[in-house]
């Protein structure tokens, strides 16, 4: 089993890939948007997907999507063929494509809105928050894409505050600075323990 980014090579699974997605969402009855095999060839064009690979058998895909002028990524499509389910490769391949996201974007913020369980427990191990949509983008072709979702009625009756899916966000700047900020609070205390030490000796002299 292969997990690679996908390029020019792997279009002839580009129709298998739209097909898997949409007999997903008959079998678990959920919303997700439609995708053409000239969508799916295009990410693959540009470097932009991941795709698992059994010799030559199509096993599971997953896509970047970039939105607000690069200010949001998504990960979205995340599939599996039948026959490959419950093997971990879902995990794999969102672990793969999510490294991909932040190593090609490294200012973006990643964002899923996904009605899966299974997807928003693999989203939460890699660090996403659950959200608002108001904090995701609000790039209107994004939107616009959820018009084949049968739950789009949902998002418009709403205006467009909630919907069926669960909104998550994965900051990574964010991240950076919580951390920066604890790095540097457990220095100041090792200071002050070092000060507070050489205090004591300098007392009991």
């Amino acid at each position: 089993m292969e997990i690679v980014i996908a390029n020019k090579s792997h279009i002839k699974y580009a129709e298998i890939i739209c097909e898997t997605i949409a007999e997903s969402a008959k079998v678990r009855g959920t919303g997700i948007a439609k995708r053409t095999p000239e969508y799916i060839s295009t990410k693959m064009e540009n470097g932009n997907a991941v795709i698992a690979i059994d010799g030559d058998v199509f096993a599971g895909f997953c896509y970047i999507e970039l939105w607000g002028h690069g200010k949001f990524v998504a990960n979205s499509g995340l599939i599996v063929h039948p026959n490959y389910r419950g093997k971990g490769l879902a995990k794999k391949i969102k672990h793969k494509v999510f490294e991909h996201s932040r190593t090609k974007f490294p200012d973006a913020k990643v964002f899923s809105i996904t009605t899966g369980l299974a997807v928003m427990k693999l989203n939460s191990d890699l660090g996403y928050k659950p959200v608002t949509f108001s904090e995701l983008t609000d790039d209107q072709t994004f939107w616009d894409g959820c018009q084949t979702c049968q739950n789009y009625d949902v998002l418009t009756r709403t205006n467009r505050k909630m919907c069926l899916c669960t909104g998550m966000l994965y900051d990574g700047k964010s991240k950076e600075k919580k951390e920066s900020k604890k790095i540097k609070e457990k220095v100041f205390k090792r200071l002050k323990h070092i000060k507070e030490t050489m205090f004591l000796k300098k007392d009991k002299k």
